[in-house]
Order: structure tokens, then sequence, then C-alpha cells
């Protein structure tokens, strides 16, 4: 089960990821005749709209997420057009700067990697359980 949303870079790209991320869930949960934990489906939600978040703050012009259920887990794709990869902050307690998005994503994830991507930007991919 597979699902790909082309977002543009404006501050509802987040919002509208999630949404599209719980959607998917809810379609994957009858398709298994299963849905996941509380958990495993508050963490997809959380790394989707924090990779798109990444993508529109960092990256000039759209982004793609895409979605995948495979036995080991929840894939999520977030294409944009800048090749830089994401690097981790120190997080801003003060909740101004950010930087705690990518450790949260760290941690949650069972893999993480980045990839080319398409017209030179880049793929983040991310695997967590289901």
């Amino acid at each position: 089960m597979r699902h790909r949303i082309d977002l543009a870079d404006t501050t509802d790209a987040p919002a509208r990821a999630r949404r599209t991320a719980a959607d998917f869930l809810a379609e994957a949960g009858r398709v298994r005749g299963q849905p996941g934990s509380p958990a495993a489906v508050d963490a997809v939600l959380l790394v989707a709209s924090e990779l798109v978040t990444n993508a529109v703050r960092h990256a000039p012009g759209p982004c793609t997420l895409c979605l995948a259920l495979h036995v080991e887990g929840v894939l999520i794709e977030v294409s944009d057009t800048s090749p830089t990869p994401p690097r981790p902050r120190p997080p801003d307690i003060s909740g101004v700067g950010g930087g705690w998005g990518w450790t949260l994503i760290d941690r949650l994830a069972d893999e993480v990697r980045v990839l080319p991507g398409p017209g030179g930007g880049k793929t983040v991919r991310i695997r967590l359980p289901w």
C-alpha cells in the first residue's frame, strides 16, 4: 500500500502532510484488519509533519511526501529541492529556534537515510515500526 502527495512550500504543508498520513494510516488499518498502536500512529504523524516542516523551512520549492506500508513498518519519504542533508542542531528550549525535530526523528526511526533526489535535491527516507 502506497500514497504520494505533492506539497507546495507553504505554511499549511505540514498540516496537509499530517492529515494525509492520518488518512493513509486509517486505510492501512482497514486493509490489514488491525490499526497500528496509538504510539505507532503518533510517531508516523509526527515524523511526516516534521520532515515536511524541514523541507518547507530549508529547501526552496515544493516537496513530495510518500508513504508506504510494509511488513517491517511504515516508510515515509520526503523529497525536496535542496541537496543539503538534514543536520542535528542543539534544541532551543525557548521554542523559537527549533532543533527538536531531527532529534525526535532519529530516536523514533528504525532506519534513517538521506538519498540523492530528483533534480539535484534529496529524499529523506524514514522507516518506523508498525
